[in-house]
């Protein structure tokens, strides 16, 4: 159950946040500069690449590889293909992972590798693996660990990750906002030396503004009745967030969203593009999750008992291109089936920028559910 009186109990939420989440979601802005001064003084910008490269692969470890590349991957469009490098092993722990290279992996591709550890010697294995390929090598993660020396002796380039001294008091959740940033900013300043997005320097510096805009209107000290945020954590508390996407940032958000649900809150969510979700999901509305949908016994005595759980659509839009839109039938298919929607759509701004504001206030509405719904 959702304690609502936390929501707007600043006090509260801090001791309530053991992991430093608010913390990061409010900071993400400032990361976001400091992973760009750290790209730059390892020499991102003064890179001569001699063109674009065939393909860019990218290995690291959970949610935050993940994320990474398909923000990557969806920025970079069609032109140049971003796959991720799944790893195999017993367990998802450091020492247990492996990561192999393709077969036809060589000389005019990209490795990139993300990890906030940098203690798997599954990615050291996987740098030395690409420098005998002839693979070019760059990697984010903490300074001095054994990754940053594995990619330094092969003659890759490495980044540090911008880390805060909070990161180290608890395990850090791969889906935690600041973990994104830190790894995601520097890629997105290497790919735009190697021409395969748009992500200046001056656009990294919207980004980080969009991120402090987000933190005010978002942060704890904001109330629940003007904060989105807030508003979106007490919507979804005891249901099932039927998450669709509509516009080319929408989905990788969406996508996180739906992954930071699950992690930091322990809320299962559901997540597709549309107009693609209009029939993935119908089925799904009109079944025992309906809003209206009670299986039970009527007079069984229910006093005790928590509610229900019934879906709820969360739309996510960016700017659709052209003026087509599915938002009305969207919403149309949700009220026939008497389930209620939520709706965020960024102010107007530059790709990053409306993709970075889906992505903070979602990452502040999981954090908040996360701390509101906590046993204590």
């Amino acid at each position: 159950m959702l304690d609502e009186t936390l929501l707007d109990s600043p006090e509260g939420l801090a001791e309530a946040d053991h992991r430093a989440l608010l913390r990061g979601a409010a900071e993400a802005g400032a990361r976001v500069r400091t992973a760009a001064r750290h790209a730059a003084e390892a020499g991102v910008g003064d890179l001569k690449p001699d063109g674009r490269p065939r393909a860019v692969l990218i290995a690291g470890p959970g949610a935050a590889a993940t994320q990474t590349a398909d923000l990557l991957g969806t920025l970079a469009g069609a032109g140049s293909p971003v796959t991720r490098l799944a790893p195999t092993g017993v367990a998802p722990a450091a020492g247990a992972l492996r990561w192999e290279l393709p077969g036809w992996a060589g000389s005019v591709d990209l490795l990139l590798i993300a990890t906030p550890d940098g203690t798997e010697p599954g990615l050291s294995l996987l740098s030395e693996q690409a420098y005998r390929r002839g693979l070019t090598v760059v990697a984010v993660a903490p300074a001095g660990t054994p990754l940053a020396e594995s990619v330094s002796g092969s003659h890759g380039l490495f980044v540090p990750m911008a880390v805060a001294p909070y990161d180290h008091d608890e395990p850090l959740a791969a889906s935690a906002p600041g973990v994104l940033w830190a790894l995601f900013t520097p890629l997105l300043a290497l790919l735009d030396r190697t021409g395969l997005l748009t992500a200046p320097p001056d656009a990294l510096q919207k980004v980080a503004d969009r991120l402090d805009a987000v933190a005010e209107r978002c942060g704890p000290a904001v109330l629940t009745y003007s904060n989105a945020a807030k508003t979106l954590a007490a919507e979804l508390a005891d249901a099932l967030p039927v998450v669709w996407t509509e516009g080319v940032s929408a989905g990788p958000a969406g996508r996180r969203f739906a992954a930071a649900l699950a992690e930091l809150s322990g809320t299962p969510a559901v997540v597709a593009e549309l107009p693609e979700a209009l029939a993935a999901h119908s089925a799904l509305l009109a079944g025992p999750l309906a809003a209206g949908a009670d299986p039970d016994d009527f007079f069984r005595d229910r006093v005790e008992e928590p509610p229900a759980l019934h879906a709820r659509v969360v739309l996510l839009r960016d700017r659709p291109l052209g003026g087509l839109t599915a938002a009305p039938a969207a919403r149309e298919l949700a009220l026939t089936h008497d389930t209620p929607i939520s709706e965020l759509e960024p102010e107007e701004g530059g790709e990053l920028e409306t993709l970075a504001e889906l992505i903070a206030v979602t990452d502040f509405a999981a954090v908040y559910l996360a701390l509101a719904s906590a046993p204590r």
